[in-house]
Order: structure tokens, then C-alpha cells, then sequence
């Protein structure tokens, strides 16, 4: 599982240092691809296929079906980490994400987001008040 929140830099190649403990979890190789929210989304290789498995069984026929598993699959890069922890982001993804500089990378359960540093933070300004509300609608779905 990955959690927590990790503030890091891009350096002028593009290249982008996870934390050690979602080093450790993602493997040797992991996908990225575009998320929701201009963020990123980095997935293990095995979570990454449960997911495919999901978007398979979407209907083709119905054009927001067809839509997202464009999004999802165009933007999809397999990566790797250099063997000082480093991992070149493509200029797709970062362009996407408008990753530049500072990035702040978050452990979501299953799955790693990377966001602009800015945009991380207007995204916090703008749920945090809210979050009572966003518990109390979810405590209907049982959670």
C-alpha cells in the first residue's frame, strides 16, 4: 500500500526521485500514465493489469467507455528506476501534469500520484473544507 505525501524536484532532464518506500513496492518496472485531476498515476505492473482487466470490460459501444481507455492508454508509459533511484518521466506526462520544478508525490492506496507542487496545494486549499461534507456523503456508501 502506498501512502503518505513527499515533496520532490525534477531535474532539467526530466528525471523525478520517488521515495525509497514506493521504490521498494513498485518493482523494477511500473506504469505511468495520465490521471484524473492533472496529476499523474503510477501503478505496480500487477495493479496495473487489474485495472486493464477493468477498462476491458467497458462497452465500446458507449462513446465515454471508448474515451476514457483512450485517455488512460495514450498516456501510458512503462518506467524503471536508474540505479540512483531516479525515473525519466516522459515529456507527454510531464507536459499533462505540467510538472516543471517542484512535485509533490502521494501514496493513494493502491497507486502513486504525481501533481504539480502548485497545483497540489490550490487542490488542498480548495477540498479541505469540504472534506466533512465529502465523509459524510461517502459514509452512505458504507465507508
Amino acid at each position: 500500500m502506498f501512502m503518505g505525501e513527499y515533496l520532490h524536484t525534477i531535474d532539467n532532464k526530466g528525471r523525478l526521485i520517488f521515495p525509497a518506500k514506493f521504490r521498494d513496492e513498485l518493482g523494477e518496472l511500473f506504469i505511468a500514465t495520465k490521471g484524473l485531476d492533472n496529476c499523474l498515476f503510477v501503478y505496480t505492473r500487477s495493479e496495473w493489469a487489474i485495472l486493464e482487466e477493468k477498462l476491458k470490460k467497458l462497452p465500446l459501444a458507449k462513446p465515454e467507455a471508448r474515451a476514457f481507455v483512450r485517455f488512460f492508454f495514450s498516456g501510458a508509459a512503462e518506467l524503471e528506476c536508474d540505479k540512483q533511484g531516479r525515473v525519466l518521466l516522459p515529456t507527454n506526462l510531464r507536459e499533462y501534469a505540467r510538472l516543471d520544478k517542484e512535485v509533490v508525490v502521494i501514496g493513494v492506496s493502491t497507486r502513486i500520484e504525481v501533481w504539480n507542487k502548485a497545483a497540489w496545494d490550490e487542490y488542498n486549499q480548495q477540498v479541505s473544507p469540504t472534506v466533512a461534507e465529502i465523509a459524510e456523503n461517502l459514509a452512505d456508501l458504507g465507508i
